[in-house]
C-alpha cells in the first residue's frame, strides 16, 4: 500500500535564494538546511518498502524526520527541531496518494530505549513498594503481639481494617493484594523486538530509524519477515534508514544510497558495506 508517492527536500539554489534572506549572523545553524543538499538529495520515490542507507552523517535520520514532521505523523519520543524546520518543511513537497491512517508513527532508537527504561523504572518502583509492605507487615503484626490494637476514634478505622487482614493473612498473601505484580522484563533485544511489533499495526505509514540497535541478528531478520509480511498483506508503507543487512536484503526494498553523491537507487548488493561484509566472509570461507 502506497499512502506517500514521493518526496522532494529543496536543492542548493533554493536553500541559498532562502538564506540570502537570513541575517547569516544572528544563527549558529541553519539545520535542517545544507544537509540533504550537500549530496544533491532532491526526491524520493517511494516504494511499499523505501530505504535510507548511508552511515553516520549522511542525512538518513534527518531525512526520516523531515518526512515525518511533513506528514504530521505520530512520534512518542521528543526531537529537537532548530528555528528553521517550519521553512525548511514548506520548501519539500510530499503529494500524497491516501490519507495517512491514524496509527502511523515514527519509530526512533530513543523510543525503543525509553520504553525499556520505562519498564526498568516501574519495576523498580513495584520492588520498592513492595519492601516497604513486608516491612509493614511485620511491624504491625509484632505490635498487635504485644499491644494488640486499640481503636480511639474512627481516624482508626483504615488502620483497624488493616489490622485484621494481617491477623488473618499471611505476609506474602498480604503483600501481593497490596502490590501489583512485576511488569515482566525480558532482554533487551526481545524487549525492542516486542516494541516494533507492538507499534506496526495494519494500514500504515511507518517510519524506522536504524531499527537494528539493540537487536540481535536473529531478531533482526524477525522483524525484517514482520515488515515484508506487513507490506505485503497487511496496508502497510514503510520509510527505513539501515545499514543492517538484514533489512537491506528485504524483498522488494528500493534502495537510496546515501554515501553516493548524488544520492543513487542501488542494488543491496551494491552497497559499499555489504560488499565489505562479503569479502570479509570469503576470506574466512575455510573457517565455516
Amino acid at each position: 500500500m502506497l499512502y506517500l508517492k514521493y518526496f522532494t527536500f529543496p536543492n542548493a539554489d533554493t536553500e541559498a535564494d532562502f538564506l540570502w534572506k537570513i541575517e547569516s549572523t544572528s544563527f549558529d545553524s541553519f539545520y535542517p538546511f545544507k544537509v540533504m543538499s550537500a549530496n544533491s538529495f532532491k526526491r524520493i520515490d517511494f516504494e511499499t518498502i523505501t530505504i535510507l542507507y548511508g552511515g553516520n552523517g549522511s542525512g538518513k535520520s534527518t531525512a526520516l524526520n523531515v518526512i515525518a514532521e511533513k506528514a504530521r505523523i505520530k512520534r512518542d519520543s521528543i526531537y529537537n527541531k532548530s528555528n528553521f524546520y517550519p521553512d525548511y518543511l514548506t520548501l519539500c513537497e510530499m503529494p500524497i496518494i491516501t490519507k495517512i491512517p491514524v496509527n502511523s508513527r515514527i519509530v526512533t532508537s530513543d523510543d525503543v530505549f525509553d520504553y525499556m527504561l520505562d519498564i526498568r523504572n516501574l519495576n523498580e518502583g513495584i520492588d520498592a513498594k513492595r519492601d516497604d509492605l513486608f516491612k509493614e507487615y511485620v511491624d504491625i503484626k509484632s505490635s498487635l503481639k504485644q499491644n494488640g490494637f486499640q481503636m480511639k476514634s474512627l481516624e482508626d478505622y483504615e488502620e483497624l481494617k488493616k489490622a485484621n487482614r494481617i491477623r488473618r493473612e499471611t505476609q506474602s498473601r498480604y503483600v501481593r493484594s497490596e502490590v501489583m505484580n512485576n511488569v515482566r522484563e525480558y532482554s533487551n533485544g526481545e524487549s525492542a523486538y516486542r516494541y516494533f511489533t507492538e507499534k506496526i499495526g495494519e494500514n500504515g505509514l511507518y517510519i524506522l530509524d536504524e531499527p537494528e540497535n539493540s537487536l540481535s541478528p536473529k531478531r533482526q531478520i524477525e522483524l525484517a519477515g514482520f515488515i515484508e509480511d506487513s507490506a505485503r498483506f497487511y496496508g502497510c508503507q514503510f520509510i527505513i534508514s539501515t545499514h543492517s543487512p538484514f533489512f537491506l536484503a528485504m524483498k522488494g526494498a528500493k534502495i537510496y544510497d546515501l554515501d553516493s553523491n548524488p544520492v543513487a537507487v542501488k542494488r543491496w548488493t551494491e552497497l559499499e558495506n555489504i560488499r565489505i561484509y562479503y569479502e570479509f566472509f570469503k576470506s574466512h570461507n575455510d573457517k565455516f
